[in-house]
């Protein structure tokens, strides 16, 4: 269980198991590959590696949102990329709680997460991709499959307006290249999440 008898989350535990799911996890391409190797070499340096406000190295959550449309991107406000729905990750909060939340919040459609959570509740480990996320800072982005169903998004105001489904080809070549290997290997699986 990753929640305190106070209602706050175990860090201590939640660092310790997304460490092991980094490390357990099979690359899709060369660039995850990297990516894996940078994750642990600076998450294993930092202290509290979900603290954005003390670290300029710290890890994101973020969602590959997917329903029979194909894969919702949205154009990120600041940077203006083609990006997945994700965020920092608030106190008290795991990264797959991150990657939800702020999948929600970005589309305005009512995820979930693709596939059974495991018996301490968590989802399996999409992708990893080490980045940089502007002002200095680099991210440690892990990301959770989420099912969007069939909706269109709606985000709130606030949030980019510049959003939408796109078929698993429109969103390789649209995307940041940072989600080419994920969305290629999610493509070639024939993902279907309602069989």
């Amino acid at each position: 269980m990753w929640v305190a008898k106070d209602g706050t989350v175990r860090h201590a535990a939640v660092i310790a198991r997304l460490r092991r799911d980094v490390i357990a996890k099979q690359p899709v391409d060369d660039r995850e590959r990297q990516s894996l190797r940078a994750f642990v070499e600076a998450f294993d340096q930092l202290d509290e590696p979900f603290a954005q406000e003390s670290n300029s190295i710290h890890v994101t959550g973020s969602a590959l949102v997917v329903g029979p449309r194909g894969v919702v991107l949205l154009k990120h406000k600041r940077l203006g990329f083609w990006l997945q729905p994700g965020g920092h990750i608030d106190p008290g909060e795991s990264p797959w709680a991150a990657a939800l939340r702020e999948a929600r919040e970005e589309t305005g459609l009512e995820v979930h997460f693709v596939g059974p959570l495991d018996d301490e509740g968590v989802p399996e480990l999409l992708h990893v991709d080490v980045h940089p996320g502007g002002r200095g800072h680099t991210h440690l982005d892990v990301r959770y499959l989420l099912d969007g169903g069939d909706a269109d998004p709606d985000p709130p105001e606030g949030e980019s307006q510049e959003i939408g489904w796109y078929d698993w080809e429109a969103a390789v070549e649209q995307a940041d290249p940072g989600l080419e290997g994920i969305l290629r290997f999610l493509q070639r699986r024939g993902l279907d999440l309602h069989e």
